[in-house]
């Protein structure tokens, strides 16, 4: 995340929300279009503030899915926290043509541009994976022909984020790979597993790609990104070539 004296230099406005589709139990895409829209970096993120009538605000932080080239628009995938301020409102309440306060998107380090080449690792967690749909999406308008791989970890198929366009992805591009891992779920395609990420699923996807990742994003719980990052220095990535993003206490 940004410092704070970073976003303080950048003015909230209001984004009309223009679509609500769920993505899974859980989960919804929430197309919000701003007053203004700031062109961004694939990864990068919004800040999002409720504000009640007694004027208590509550503020989350939430990762961009749409591409940078998608102009006009900011796509997020927001998971429901039971004890969440922003999220019940955004999934239970909000419709079509309700205004929210956001400011951003924000980000320096947690990024990719076509330029920076790959190969390309990409492992996510849950919503974790909007960040990375991001960048997968920039490397498709970009035309980049760089070797990528999504690892996606979820509980069930149904679980999976961005399915369709995943699979179409996977299926039509041959530099690109979906593995899924599944952790309460049975493999819907050979080449996915039935369990929590591991080295051998995560050395699995490394060769893949034919050669050592140039780059490798992480990003969901921080229970998941301390794993998985320990697992991927344990494979031998260099820790310089791992960026993480992470969410909860």
């Amino acid at each position: 995340m940004d410092a704070p004296e970073e976003a303080a230099h950048v003015a909230w406005q209001t984004a009309t929300i223009e679509a609500l589709t769920p993505l899974s139990a859980r989960v919804k895409s929430i197309v919000l279009r701003p007053e203004r829209w700031r062109p961004f970096q694939a990864g990068q993120h919004l800040d999002i503030r409720l504000t009640a009538p007694d004027g208590y605000a509550a503020q989350r932080s939430y990762s961009v899915a749409s591409a940078p080239e998608t102009e006009g628009v900011y796509e997020l995938a927001v998971e429901r926290l039971e004890d969440g301020e922003v999220s019940p409102y955004l999934l239970d309440i909000a419709e079509p043509g309700d205004a929210v306060d956001i400011r951003g998107p924000f980000g320096g380090h947690f990024v990719w541009d076509a330029a920076d080449g790959g190969p390309l690792l990409l492992v996510g967690g849950g919503s974790g994976v909007a960040p990375l749909m991001s960048i997968l999406r920039h490397r498709v308008a970009a035309r980049s022909a760089v070797p990528a791989c999504l690892v996606h970890a979820a509980r069930l198929w149904d679980d999976v984020l961005f399915r369709g366009e995943l699979l179409a992805l996977d299926e039509d591009d041959a530099a690109f790979r979906l593995l899924a891992a599944l952790s309460r779920d049975t493999p819907r395609r050979p080449q996915d597993t039935g369990r929590r990420i591991d080295a051998a699923l995560l050395a699995d996807a490394i060769t893949g790609l034919g050669a050592r990742p140039r780059l490798t994003f992480v990003c969901g719980a921080n229970p998941f990104v301390e794993s998985v990052t320990t697992l991927l220095v344990g494979l031998g990535l260099d820790p310089a070539s791992i960026r993480t993003e992470r969410f909860g206490g």
